[in-house]
């Protein structure tokens, strides 16, 4: 009624005719309709009521070892929740305080500070600067406005404001304050204030002083600008105006907030640039990557790796002492990894000039890789040497040489000639092997063969099995690399895959089965539902019987052959632990190897220059690998780091000629074993022992020299049944065979 009689009024008073009036009643109301329908419709792309109630914010998914210690977090924007009733009081009260005081008054917008926003823009005589948006504005923006496009000045600004009240509408106070401070950009890819903490101060968000938050606080408003590692003089400015806001809106008093002035902000990242194992987790996110695609970087998964730290630590400890005992040795003429040190740049080439090489640990039951050192410095090289390189295997493919032959029949009693080989080429040329003494041995058995890693030996019991028979073995085995059908393939011309190998062995390891090597145990989502749990890839690639004694004969190289100085004198692994395996070096010295397991543990050494060229002069496998895989080993079974050479033993030249130390720095992996010593290898059912004659292979007798007599080990039927005599006769054929007519 009051509205109709005031319309009288008018009327009268201005005399405007009824018509005009109706007219302009219809415009106004048609207007408002417009504005209405269009404020409706401003925001028809952000995200609806319902998607805000349910509104969880995008999150890094985190490696994890096998027993939950967090590796590193894989995602566009790092970032790690934290709750806000978790903190300290004073940490939101610092956000308030620079960002938002009348945060808990407003319901969206602060009219106030649009007003003070607006004046100072028309005094500068500019709209572009910022100002006067809410801490719910800003989390609007952050959260939602950004995933749509940031239209220019009034259309960003109302879609924001509309977000903003949608949110006022949906959330607490402090639910819209705890996302803002999680969500919120740091600078440098840090996202929310626990992963911020952990890069500025290394310590959860949790244990921040009032200075520290106050810092924290202060980067957002332009993170760049004021990221104190960058701008120090800037960050401390607006720190100390944090603290000063803080006391002036009564959240600290003016003695404390002076008092927290005088603390030191950050000037370097607390945390390492890199996780433990750089390699390892990126070979894990390639593979995620494959499988999830973009939803990794966003989801928050939580991947539960097969890594074990301990040993990661342990063998990057090894490895680092072996690249420097390498370094140190005469004759060493390469650039040393100390003038690169301090570059964080990438080589362009992604090839470096010093020496490098890799580690792999992998469980040979399970295929679980426990430990990876992909090369020596991941900022300067990502290449991953242990799943991308192509090195020739030299005498570690040798192992596979000497399975194809038991399998055929031939018993380690096998006797050949060490002696000369030439072997014409299709280009008319001769083929002139040598072994890495340039010496010969005559007559020997094949198990003394492979324990002193003659090539004599492996290229005739190749040619005697067949190249064919041997490719296909080292295939079935896991070698997925071409393995070409020549004599030089016997003595490891063949180029491999560091893991392939790796893989391969662990047929020898557990008696006939290969598994394939893999990093991820399983993959759970936000929710904690298991999305991805891969199981053990394993095949039966070898009998039983012909493995164990395969088996034996490589325990023979690391107990008294071309891995023992390494293994057991240098690096002290004692002889309860039972260890088997086969150094590697190839002919002109660019790539030296040992690979060897234990019952429950696998692990694989290279050395060489990623552009392959010599080492070193006399560079061998047994002097510079064996070694790192002995002290990695003793710290797996002992939790030991310092090595003492044993008095009596005979250290090799490769080893104590150059004067390495008889003790091996301590490094600072946790003490106390991480493993338990396995229990041997059985001898298993339906294999016998003979004690046989080592220069002819025959039964042990009266007639021939008790120093040749040692205990061999038989699949029945391949044993020898003529005794030896004091004639030395040498038998060419096969123990076990009618003789010779």
């Amino acid at each position: 009624m009051r509205i109709l009689v005031s319309l009288a009024k008018l009327l009268r008073i201005h005399r405007i005719p009824i018509p005009v009036l109706l007219a302009g009643l219809f415009l106004a109301t048609g207007f408002m309709g417009v504005a209405m329908g269009s404020w409706r419709n401003l925001c028809s792309d952000c995200p609806s009521i319902a998607q805000i109630s349910t509104w969880e914010p995008e999150q890094t998914s985190k490696l994890l070892t096998y027993d939950g210690q967090l590796i590193t977090e894989i995602g566009l924007e790092r970032r790690t929740p934290v709750s806000l009733q978790a903190l300290p009081s004073y940490i939101p009260q610092s956000f308030v305080a620079i960002e938002d005081k009348r945060f808990y008054d407003h319901h969206g917008f602060d009219a106030r500070g649009i007003a003070r926003a607006a004046l100072r823009a028309i005094l500068s005589q500019s709209f572009s600067g910022g100002g006067g948006s809410t801490i719910t504005q800003q989390l609007a923006r952050n959260m939602f406005v950004q995933r749509i496009g940031f239209e220019k000045r009034i259309l960003r600004k109302l879609k924001e404001l509309q977000v903003a009240l949608d949110l006022e509408s949906t959330y607490e106070k402090d639910q819209i304050l705890e996302a803002y401070i999680n969500q919120i950009n740091f600078d440098r890819g840090w996202y929310g204030i626990q992963t911020a903490s952990r890069n500025y101060f290394g310590k959860n968000a949790t244990e921040l002083n009032p200075a520290e938050a106050a810092m924290l606080a202060a980067i957002p408003k332009l993170p760049g600008y004021y990221n104190p590692l960058r701008h120090p003089d800037n960050a401390l400015r607006r720190r100390n105006l944090v603290l000063s806001l803080m006391a002036e809106q009564g959240f600290l008093s003016q003695a404390e907030a002076e008092e927290w002035k005088r603390w030191p902000i950050p000037t370097e990242r607390a945390v390492p640039g890199e996780g433990p194992a750089p390699y390892f987790e990126e070979w894990v996110r390639q593979m995620l990557d494959d499988r999830f695609g973009p939803d990794l970087y966003t989801g928050g998964f939580k991947v539960y790796t097969t890594l074990d730290i301990r040993m990661q630590r342990a063998a990057r400890s090894a490895m680092d002492r072996g690249w420097e005992r390498i370094e140190a040795r005469a004759g060493f003429e390469h650039p040393k990894y100390e003038e690169y040190r301090d570059q964080t740049e990438a080589m362009e080439s992604g090839e470096s000039p010093y020496l490098q090489g890799l580690f792999v640990a992998l469980d040979p039951i399970t295929g679980d890789v426990r430990a990876m050192v992909g090369g020596r410095d991941f900022r300067q090289s990502k290449f991953n040497r242990a799943t991308q390189s192509l090195r020739q295997a030299g005498s570690a493919f040798k192992p596979f040489v000497y399975a194809s032959a038991i399998a055929s029949g031939i018993p380690p009693s096998h006797i050949l000639v060490d002696a000369p080989v030439v072997m014409p080429q299709v280009s008319g040329e001769e083929w002139k092997p040598q072994n890495f003494s340039d010496q010969f041995q005559g007559p020997i058995t094949i198990r003394e063969g492979l324990r002193r890693s003659i090539n004599m030996i492996a290229i005739k019991l190749g040619m005697e099995v067949g190249l064919e028979t041997v490719a296909q073995t080292a295939s079935r085995m896991g070698i997925r690399t071409p393995i070409e059908r020549f004599p030089s393939t016997t003595i490891g011309a063949a180029e491999v895959v560091p893991i392939q190998m790796a893989e391969a062995y662990s047929a020898f390891a557990t008696l006939g089965t290969k598994v394939r090597a893999h990093p991820v145990l399983r993959v759970e989502n936000a929710d904690g539902e298991v999305v991805w749990e891969p199981q053990p890839e394993r095949t039966q690639v070898l009998d039983s019987l012909v493995t164990r004694v395969v088996v034996s004969m490589l325990q023979d190289v690391v107990d008294a052959g071309t891995g023992y100085n390494g293994v057991r004198a240098f690096a002290g692994l004692p002889y309860e632990v039972p260890a088997a395996g086969k150094t590697g070096t190839t002919n002109d010295g660019t790539d030296v190897w040992f690979i060897g397991f234990t019952p429950n543990l696998l692990a694989a050494v290279w050395f060489g220059m990623d552009m392959p060229q010599e080492i070193r002069p006399g560079a061998t496998g047994g002097g510079d690998a064996a070694p790192v895989w002995g002290e990695f080993m003793r710290a797996v079974y002992y939790g030991e780091q310092a090595v003492e050479v044993e008095g009596d033993a005979e250290v090799s030249d490769s080893l104590a000629a150059e004067g390495d130390a008889a003790q091996v720095d301590s490094s600072s992996v946790e003490a106390g074993p991480i493993l338990e010593i396995p229990q041997p290898w059985p001898l298993l059912p339906g294999l016998i022992t003979r004690e046989v004659d080592n220069r002819t292979g025959l039964l042990a007798s009266e007639w021939c020299p008790l120093e040749q007599r040692y205990l061999e080990l038989f699949i029945p039927g391949t044993e020898p049944t003529e005794p030896c005599d004091l004639s030395g006769r040498i038998i060419f054929r096969r123990p076990g065979l009618p003789p010779r007519r």
